[in-house]
């Protein structure tokens, strides 16, 4: 172990802190508090994503329940409004690596993409009310809120791993949570309340709420220094807090901090992207289909929309869950059994649909939320577990990326095998490739030579 006071300099307030050296040479940055740097507590960097999250969930998890009024006010196929929110996934996802990029070279600050996603946000809203033509709701709502919300959700998610490195599991799946259940109220809104005469003034509406959530939250955003480490854990000691002791124990710190280039060449960047890949296309599919084949199944709009809103619900208070308990399990072997209940619950939604069973449709409905979105926030926290937080907006940003492919997977073209193969191929080939993403689980290991 060795120990560096760094000089300051003289522009700035002396702060008090040291940097500390593991034996493998990791370096970490102690003796400053949360209050020191941000003038309040770091609690404040888990509640204010999370009110972000709530807005911007309304993108992905209530569409579904709007496209019916969309195709039929837009003179749209279904096949042509699943493509909207298709192009919005990819634009979502894909703006994280790049965005993450800007970020690490100080050139893009947290509170500006924040505020950028969040006027972004407004436009896709007003695109998607207002275009004129398809191609112009595939340009608004899919490119521009794709982007708008991509750039929320990475920095979101992004600032909570920063700010808890030694326990990051519970406060990332809290977070990550609200970008499913905040769109449970519209998921009723929409299934109920939209029509054609209405839908321009409600989605209008809905655009600035989710401008009013994103702005306010983003105003306060600040990343921590880099290497931060909480002052009242000792990395070297990870028994020191009771607090900490047992996630440390389960997850511990990477050996370093891999720059992307590194983390790929480990090659688990790859493996996490193919498995990411996986699951966001089986819980992609579930939400733009579940609600049109409940309907097709004979199920009333009661039974349809109660499905979605298990769904979102389950989906967003899983995550919290999950985050809490791969701090206790590990990371990895609850990504495993996660990624297992989603390919069951596929084919368990197809059998109660086939059947007319709605009580065991809401149940696999229930089993499906709760695996379509715990695995977000096990990747979050398991990037920057292996491969370190300094990097992370990149590392992250760049697993995350799969899921622009998954959007085109489990929407675009999962509307395509619903056409040709009717909702039994669809819901079979989502289940068995839930079931191959827990195969490529099983080979995730700690690079550098950290054990557990």
């Amino acid at each position: 172990m060795t120990t560096e006071n760094p000089p300051a300099p003289a522009t700035t307030k002396i702060t008090d802190y040291r940097n500390i050296t593991d034996e493998r040479g990791r370096v970490y940055r102690v003796g400053e508090t949360d209050r020191d740097i941000l003038g309040y507590p770091r609690s404040t960097m888990v509640w204010l994503p999370w009110l972000a999250m709530l807005g911007i969930s309304i993108f992905e998890y209530a569409f579904g329940s709007a496209e019916e009024t969309l195709s039929k006010a837009h003179h749209w196929t279904s096949t042509n409004t699943f493509w909207v929110l298709s192009i919005w996934v990819f634009f979502q996802a894909a703006v994280a690596f790049p965005a993450g990029k800007l970020r690490e070279k100080g050139i893009l600050t947290s509170r500006a993409a924040m505020l950028t996603g969040s006027g972004c946000a407004l436009l896709g809203f007003l695109s998607l009310s207002h275009a004129p033509n398809l191609f112009w709701a595939l340009v608004g709502f899919g490119l521009v809120g794709g982007v708008g919300s991509g750039l929320v959700y990475a920095t979101c998610i992004n600032m909570v791993g920063k700010w808890y490195p030694e326990r990051r599991g519970g406060k990332t799946g809290f977070v990550n949570g609200a970008f499913a259940y905040g769109s449970v109220p519209f998921i009723f809104i929409f299934n109920y309340g939209l029509n054609t005469s209405n839908y321009k003034l409600m989605l209008d509406l809905v655009g600035f709420y989710v401008l009013l959530l994103t702005a306010i939250a983003g105003m306060f955003f600040k990343d921590p220094p880099k290497n931060w480490w909480p002052a009242d854990v000792d990395p070297l000691d990870r028994q020191s807090n009771p607090k900490s002791a047992k996630s440390l124990a389960k997850n511990p710190p990477s050996a370093k901090q891999f720059t992307t280039g590194e983390a790929i060449r480990t090659g688990l960047i790859p493996l996490m992207w193919a498995c990411l890949l996986c699951t966001a296309g089986v819980s992609i599919f579930g939400i733009s289909f579940q609600v049109s084949f409940a309907k097709e199944m004979g199920f009333g709009p009661l039974v349809a929309a109660s499905s979605m809103g298990v769904m979102a619900v389950v989906n967003g208070t899983g995550r919290g869950v999950v985050g809490w308990l791969s701090d206790t399990l590990g990371r990895r072997p609850t990504l495993t059994y996660v990624c297992v209940v989603l390919g069951i619950a596929q084919f368990g939604i197809l059998w109660a649909g086939d059947s007319g069973n709605e009580p065991f449709f809401l149940f696999f409905a229930f089993l499906s939320g709760f695996g379509g979105g715990a695995f977000y926030p096990l990747f979050a926290a398991l990037v920057p577990d292996y491969f370190g937080e300094n990097n992370n907006a990149s590392n992250y940003g760049l697993v995350y990326s799969s899921k622009f492919v998954s959007g085109i997977i489990g929407g675009g073209l999962g509307a395509t095998v619903v056409a040709a193969w009717g909702y039994n191929g669809a819901y079979v080939t989502a289940g068995c490739v839930g079931l191959l993403a827990a195969g490529m689980s099983l080979f995730l290991r700690r690079p550098g030579g950290v054990t557990v």
